[in-house]
């Protein structure tokens, strides 16, 4: 049995390859030693995105020979997927591209030079060092949209956000202070530029990210924690960027049939759920397709990233890729077959491609509804984009993907999914406001899918979000079965611009989707049979 150790690659290389595991070709404790010296590139986030799409990009560059280091993962929040997945196995991952036609292509991933949990001081002195290197050129992060949260539903700064900024840069905890100290460190160590480039899944990623990092910064300025010199260094442009980027590359869980295929060969390929509910293995199961389209603000310079296939391009061409994507072409369609999955009990995206209704709600919001407001990028064919999705990625049965992962955070996605396409409705007067049917209905769906009572009558849990409990206490009293008990229990919520950027009373929808809220609500099978009706 093979093990996942530089010792057994050293030892076993052939082996892994004569088990169908691609190896890397390069020398990896020299790219390790390089890296260490002067390293270019590091992540916040050691998940599966990251395991599965920049890692895999830092090997490329290297394998092809356009640069001889590779990428530093740094994990903010769950420490124990440094400490379980990564230490006891030298930093070296397995990527498995799951094709449609059901191969399973494997990779060892050998990019990662180190692996830092931040709960360690060790570490932490570690990566201040890092940030403290002239040669570091970017930083990019995939923390998911709550990373970059820093207030409650009713637009206050959370009490533990409050408590940092009283507490200053010495011990940081949130993703956001924890960036923000180690940037000042590098303005601290001669402030050298740098870029800060979010890859989250989100509509102008890196303006959000600007504006977390920066009032972190100046919530410490104005209590004293640090110099106003910092701050209108890490304002200045030229001095951090933080571009835009438009990724997409669907990443499910780690898949059961992949942990037993490489477990015939592999030891140790165990699936883990961390404490903090991330779920894992030294493995990570991606699809075949990919984009990550990012603006060109690299003050420091940046690793030859389109030498492995990224769009390196101008910021009107990534916010109109990333609209497309986000907006219209993709993580709606993923958020609708998500609601509709947890109500209406499925576990797999895929199976949800083969129920008739699913599938005809999807294509109906991206080719009828989302499809009026995008703008072509140029880059990338928003028709074609959209086609590529329903037909091969979507109902890719290869991918382990299930409504419930992606049914995660819903709030912090909800307003770019559909809060955007509803905005440039009510502003257009070439588009009618009343031609918008579906989009309401998933909205409405979702404040029932909150309930967590599916269309059998039976109770789910509803996957984690941060402001679950305070928008399930927006509807305490609603009962599945009485419609009647939701009069007038919606308002608090569909008015909140915070969750899908505008008050959907003032766009015209709040009272539309009350209604249909109540459909929703009539018994078991309600779901399905309004589902149908407004598909027609």
């Amino acid at each position: 049995m093979l093990e996942l150790t530089l010792r057994c690659l050293k030892e076993k290389q052939a082996q892994f390859e004569q088990a169908g595991i691609r190896v890397p070709t390069f020398d990896i404790e020299a790219v390790r030693e390089k890296t260490r010296a002067a390293p270019a590139w590091v992540h916040l986030s050691s998940g599966n995105l990251f395991k599965g799409y920049h890692a895999a990009l830092a090997q490329r560059i290297i394998e092809g020979g356009f640069d001889s280091r590779g990428i530093i993962a740094a994990e903010p929040f769950d420490y124990e997927i440094i400490h379980r997945v990564y230490e006891p196995h030298d930093n070296l991952g397995i990527r498995v591209v799951m094709k449609a036609g059901g191969e399973l292509e494997k990779e060892l991933i050998a990019s990662v030079t180190e692996a830092l949990a931040t709960d360690k001081a060790g570490s932490w002195e570690r990566l201040k060092t890092i940030f403290r290197a002239p040669s570091l050129q970017m930083v990019s992060l995939s923390i998911t949209e709550k990373g970059y949260d820093l207030w409650a539903l009713d637009g206050a700064f959370r009490p533990e956000i409050r408590g940092e900024f009283d507490a200053g840069p010495g011990a940081p905890v949130h993703a956001m202070t924890k960036l923000c100290a180690l940037c000042r460190e590098r303005w601290l160590a001669g402030a050298a530029p740098l870029a800060l480039v979010s890859t989250d899944n989100f509509s102008h990623n890196g303006d959000r990210l600007k504006d977390a990092v920066l009032t972190v910064a100046r919530e410490w300025k104005d209590r004293g924690h640090l110099e106003q010199g910092f701050v209108d260094w890490l304002s200045s442009p030229a001095s951090v960027s933080f571009p835009l980027s438009m990724i997409d590359k669907i990443t499910p869980y780690p898949s059961e049939r992949v942990q037993r295929e490489l477990g015939t060969v592999l030891s140790g390929m165990e699936i883990i759920r961390t404490a903090k509910n991330s779920v894992t293995a030294p493995f990570v199961n991606t699809e075949e397709a990919e984009y990550l389209v990012i603006e060109d603000r690299f003050p420091n310079g940046r690793p030859p990233l389109e030498k492995a296939g990224v769009y390196i391009t101008d910021r009107q061409t990534v916010d109109m890729a990333e609209r497309m994507k986000v907006c219209t072409c993709l993580n709606p369609l993923h958020t609708a077959l998500a609601i509709f999955g947890c109500l209406l009990g499925y576990q797999s995206i895929a199976s949800e491609m083969e129920d008739p209704d699913l599938a005809a709600l999807v294509t109906r919001i991206g080719r009828d509804e989302g499809m009026s407001v995008v703008v072509d990028p140029g880059i990338i064919k928003p028709a074609d984009f959209l086609e590529e999705v329903l037909s091969k990625r979507l109902p890719n049965a290869n991918i382990p993907d299930t409504p419930q992962r992606i049914a995660t955070d819903s709030s912090q996605k909800l307003g770019i999914r559909f809060g955007e396409t509803i905005k440039l409705y009510a502003a257009r007067d070439d588009l009618d406001l009343d031609k918008l049917t579906l989009i309401p209905l998933v909205i409405a769906a979702w404040c029932r899918y909150l309930l967590g009572i599916d269309d059998r009558g039976n109770v789910f849990t509803p996957s984690p979000d941060p402001l679950l409990a305070e928008l399930r206490r927006e509807l305490e009293g609603v009962q599945a079965g009485l419609p009647a008990t939701a009069a007038g229990k919606l308002r608090g919520i569909l008015s909140n611009s915070k969750i899908f950027a505008v008050n959907l009373y003032e766009a015209g929808l709040g009272e539309r989707i009350e209604a249909c809220f109540a459909e929703l609500l009539a018994g078991p099978g309600a779901v399905r049979r309004t589902l149908r009706k407004y598909l027609g």
